[in-house]
């Protein structure tokens, strides 16, 4: 049985990421070492490891790329003005909304991790078949 899973970023900047994730997401550390920090809020976690630390095998001591890290919120309009327009971090993705079922914008974090911020919204007709379900009857 799994008791857990989370992302762990490999990163040359600990501190300033460990930062990056307290201040606009409101993440706090449960454990911080010069290596490795864990990062929680409520029950989701975030681990950032330094990129050359040896528990790491040889060949993969690199820094993370090629990871979007998706963040589902209540009301992406509000974070859209405080972490875009007022802290001025990077727009990789101006916000809009997808006819697959998302409104969202893309920003990222110090070490270039692409953050999609979204809230769910109901899709259009070509996207809705292709639930499983249709969550859409419980909301």
């Amino acid at each position: 049985m799994m008791n857990s899973f989370y992302p762990v970023i490999l990163t040359n900047s600990i501190e300033e990421t460990s930062l990056f994730y307290q201040t606009h997401f409101d993440f706090k550390p449960i454990f911080e070492a010069d290596w490795y920090v864990s990062l929680q809020k409520g029950t989701f976690e975030l681990a950032l490891l330094n990129h050359s630390h040896p528990t790491i095998p040889e060949g993969f001591r690199a820094i993370t790329e090629g990871l979007i890290l998706n963040f589902e919120v209540d009301d992406v309009d509000k974070l859209y003005e405080d972490l875009i327009l007022k802290q001025k971090l990077p727009l990789h993705l101006d916000i809009r909304d997808e006819s697959f079922g998302q409104r969202h914008f893309i920003t990222s974090d110090p070490n270039g991790t692409l953050l999609d911020i979204i809230k769910v919204i109901p899709p259009d007709e070509t996207y809705n078949k292709h639930y499983n379900e249709n969550i859409w009857d419980e909301k």
